[in-house]
C-alpha cells in the first residue's frame, strides 16, 4: 500500500526540521502522543482544533512506516 504523504511537511526552518503537519508547528510526534492521550476525536479536537481527520491519518501512517526500520529494546515487565 502506497500512501501519499501530502500533509506532512519537512522544513528545517520549522521546529528544526521534524515533520509537521501542513507547515503547523505541529510535529507528527506531538500528534501521535495527543492521540495516545485524547484516543476520542472529540476531545483531541476540542484540544488541537486546528486537526483534520486525514491529519491524523497521515501522522500515524507516517509514524509507522519509520519505525519499520527501527528495533526498540524493551524491558521485559
Amino acid at each position: 500500500m502506497d500512501i501519499r504523504f501530502d500533509r506532512i511537511t519537512i522544513d528545517p526552518q520549522v521546529m528544526n526540521g521534524q515533520p509537521c503537519l501542513r507547515n503547523l508547528r505541529l510535529t507528527v510526534k506531538r500528534v501521535v502522543e495527543a492521540i495516545a492521550l485524547y484516543p476520542e476525536w472529540e476531545d483531541l479536537h476540542t484540544e488541537y482544533p486546528e486537526l483534520e481527520k486525514e491529519d491524523v491519518y497521515q501522522a500515524l501512517a507516517f509514524a509507522a512506516r519509520n519505525l519499520d526500520s527501527q528495533i526498540i529494546p524493551l524491558e521485559a515487565a
